[in-house]
């Protein structure tokens, strides 16, 4: 059992993550003696479905500040109008959990506006398991069932069938499921790399329109995430498509048909840096540190991973999945640096020893991880 690193709420709480990244246990840990409705027991959630109204009359003896816990709340939309309204009359506190917030945002999440907080819900961080990945292992990505097994590549393979089979095409998310599945491979193919709508759709055989819309589904179904590109003040020529990440490397090995292979070292340079982005997007979130990320990237191709304004400045993070780190390496910060003076730059390797070189920190991946999670490497 893994003790999670996000701390119980006070108050009612919108709670979002992907299927099967541990968001039912930290609840059962959590609110153990609340009463709870799941709505993945279809039973339930078309008992609720039929008369939300239920909810209140079964809620209408506890007392003021009692807990609630509705799992998977986005099957059931219609029940944001009780929770808001035993929110604002009974003074109940909820832990509303969902795992697509497509179906919420239709519903009317805007009726818990100011109401309720929103967390949201990462697979496994280093922290949390006690121990570093390995770099061969960071490829298979950190879902608790993965980090669990020995081989996760059957569990992973069924996980995304699910994902095709429960959240998109039972939610109807779209017709074209045959589409939308060519789209999955081509999309998880080119994670990490600046996007080019007009050649995915070209690949996956469907239209541009349609691929922006099947990449709002990645989106609503938290199965990834936008990095957008770094805009300067200046006028200096950079790079203005954003990335799209899968939220975890195994997930998007799987659904790009890569799973049965080892990874080309191209290949695990991107899983390498899916992996710490996680990291570094979970302990933002759950420290409640909202720095918007992005990357650098000039027209001749002049990069570094990660860029974000801190509490105490800008910092740029390039990461390197090699055993050594070259002065090529060093490329990206030289550029940065002429766009932001004073900028603090950070570069993370699979080597064993810390370096410090022209001036710039240089910290093997295991150190890097501990001291974020320790706190005192980004305020």
């Amino acid at each position: 059992m893994f003790r999670r690193f996000l701390p119980r709420p006070a108050e009612t709480t919108l709670l979002l993550g992907p299927r099967a990244t541990g968001k039912s246990t930290w609840i059962e840990q959590n609110f153990p003696r609340a009463p709870s409705y799941d709505l993945l027991r279809s039973s339930e959630a078309l008992r609720l479905a039929r008369d939300p109204s239920v909810l209140t009359h079964e809620l209408s003896s506890l007392a003021p500040g009692s807990w609630v816990v509705i799992d998977e709340v986005q099957k059931v939309p219609a029940l944001l109008d009780e929770v808001h309204h035993l929110i604002e009359r009974r003074k109940l506190r909820f832990l509303l959990s969902g795992s697509s917030a497509r179906k919420l945002r239709r519903g009317g999440t805007n009726l818990l506006a100011g109401r309720a907080l929103r967390a949201d819900f990462f697979p496994l961080v280093s922290h949390e398991c006690g121990t570093i990945p390995p770099l061969e292992r960071v490829a298979f990505g950190m879902l608790p069932r993965t980090a669990t097994l020995e081989r996760p590549q059957p569990y992973l393979r069924a996980y995304c069938e699910t994902y095709l089979r429960e959240e998109v095409q039972s939610e109807a998310l779209t017709r074209n499921i045959g589409g939308f599945a060519r789209f999955l491979e081509v999309a998880a193919r080119q994670n990490g790399m600046v996007t080019n709508a007009s050649n995915i759709a070209s690949d996956a055989q469907v239209a541009r329109q349609t691929v922006q819309g099947y990449f709002e589904v990645l989106i609503d179904t938290l199965l990834g995430f936008w990095l957008p590109a770094w805009r300067p003040r200046r006028k200096t020529k950079v790079v203005t498509h954003p990335k799209f990440y899968f939220f975890d490397a195994g997930v998007a090995r799987t659904l790009g048909g890569r799973l049965a292979y080892p990874p080309t070292p191209d290949e695990l340079g991107i899983l390498f840096e899916t992996y710490l982005l996680h990291e570094i997007r979970a302990w933002l979130s759950y420290t409640e540190r909202a720095y918007p990320l992005a990357y650098f990237r000039t027209h001749d191709a002049v990069e570094v991973d990660l860029l974000f304004e801190s509490n105490k400045g800008h910092v740029a993070i390039e990461i390197k999945s090699t055993t050594r780190w070259h002065k090529d390496h060093l490329k990206g910060f030289r550029r940065v640096s002429e766009e932001i003076p004073g900028v603090r730059c950070l570069g993370v390797y699979a080597g064993e020893r810390p370096l410090k070189v022209e001036g710039v920190d240089i910290l093997p991946y295991g150190t890097f991880l501990k001291r974020l999670w320790a706190g005192d490497l980004i305020t």
